[in-house]
């Protein structure tokens, strides 16, 4: 079945991760997210795909070229950001008269399920959530087997099924693009969906895993799923005082010296180093070019193409972006000491994470000077800096944490 795939999406929730590249374009053992998306369309029953773009970024185009996962594809252009509608409506032009599918190209689905939703259309994709009032909630009749509805983070959920975003609709539905401004100003595809449940009757398919990526510990969470399904394979150089253990790939170019312990699951891209003397545990993944040197420790964490941390470092449960460097010495916080879950700022908003464990978030180009400590949850800015010796409790963006720096 032909199936949209929206990858225009800035992610603002994602900042700063995403000031410098697109969400979908952010490394997810050792691909972009967006390949992952098209990857389970492929394996689902998908026969082509168009992938929405945005105008001024053509990283999607020169990742994939012309195919992926035995799929052709073809490239619709969203001019600006209106929403989703907007973006399934920039792709209507290249479908064809038949029904389609679409997907959102930040989230991850598990492809059993997704073959499903290819197989039961008209459907839309749902996901049970313990507290549904973050999300679109799917209305279901009271048998549960046709979805009448969806309503947005109701202080009431009708139910516990949250909309995946993930459709399987008729040809027509492309004649409904033309949707009215939301609440948030936006055309929302939801409201396309919400015209089928009128015409059609939509059946709600329960997934078996779902993860929408959409804020920084998100991809964390999609690194840990995804690494978690590796095969080890060794393509690069090995130090034979080198210790793997667990499934590990050290792609071509990259290089485990002497004295490395790593416990997978674990992924070092082309060009990367470690060690010597390196201890690597967790779902931990090493960009291109990226480094984790002498005496360093790195549990649980992304690090992105040319990502640092050379000397006497401890990283966990981080994302550190690209071209970032920690100074000799500089030490990451992952814990709270009342065990309660760590928070990070989204968007202005201190917003608990769910996570008991959660180190720091670095933009592109952050840098920290030697002996800094960073705190749980803390974020540096794209190209953001700290000093020698420089303690950074809290967020550099926050009130307190400008309280904190001095007014900087």
């Amino acid at each position: 079945m032909q199936t949209v795939v929206l990858a225009a999406g800035r992610g603002t929730r994602m900042r700063p991760l995403t000031d410098r590249q697109l969400k979908p374009m952010l490394p997810v053992a050792g691909r972009p997210l967006v390949a992952h998306t098209v990857e389970a369309a492929a394996a689902a029953g998908a026969s082509r795909v168009v992938l929405v773009v945005q105008s001024d970024d053509d990283s999607v185009r020169e990742q994939f070229g012309e195919t992926h996962a035995g799929l052709d594809l073809e490239y619709a252009t969203q001019t600006e950001q209106r929403g989703t509608a907007d973006a399934v409506r920039a792709a209507s032009p290249k479908l064809e008269d038949a029904p389609f599918v679409v997907l959102n190209g930040d989230a991850l689905y598990d492809e059993d399920s997704l073959s499903v939703l290819y197989d039961r259309a008209p459907a839309v994709g749902a996901f049970r959530v313990p507290d549904p009032t973050q999300y679109g909630v799917l209305i279901t009749d009271d048998a549960g087997e046709r979805v009448t509805g969806v309503v947005e983070k109701p202080a009431e959920p009708p139910s516990d099924l949250v909309n995946t975003g993930a459709y399987a609709l008729p040809a027509e539905a492309k004649a409904w693009l033309d949707v009215g401004e939301s609440e948030r100003g936006e055309l929302e595809f939801t409201d396309v969906l919400a015209r089928a449940c009128e015409a059609y009757s939509v059946a709600p398919v329960a997934f078996e895993r779902w993860l929408d990526v959409g804020r920084p510990w998100e991809l964390l969470e999609a690194n840990e799923w995804k690494l978690g399904e590796l095969e080890g394979r060794i393509d690069g150089d090995v130090h034979d005082d080198a210790d793997l253990s667990g499934p590990v790939v050290v792609e071509a170019g990259a290089t485990v010296r002497s004295g490395v312990v790593v416990e997978g699951p674990a992924y070092f891209d082309a060009d990367a180093t470690v060690g010597p003397n390196a201890y690597v545990r967790g779902a931990t993944y090493l960009g291109p070019g990226g480094k984790i040197g002498h005496g360093v420790e790195v549990k649980n964490s992304v690090l992105m193409a040319d990502a640092h941390a050379p000397h006497l470092n401890y990283v966990g449960d981080s994302v550190l972006g690209r071209h970032t460097n920690l100074g000799a010495g500089t030490k990451v916080a992952n814990l709270r000491h009342d065990d309660g879950p760590v928070k990070m700022l989204v968007k202005g908003e201190a917003v608990s994470t769910g996570r008991r464990k959660l180190g720091v978030v670095l933009g592109d180009g952050a840098k920290t000077g030697i002996n800094t400590s960073l705190n749980a949850g803390v974020k540096l800015p794209t190209d953001g800096a700290t000093r020698p010796g420089e303690t950074v409790m809290f967020d550099p963006d926050s009130e307190r944490g400008r309280r904190e720096r001095g007014g900087e």
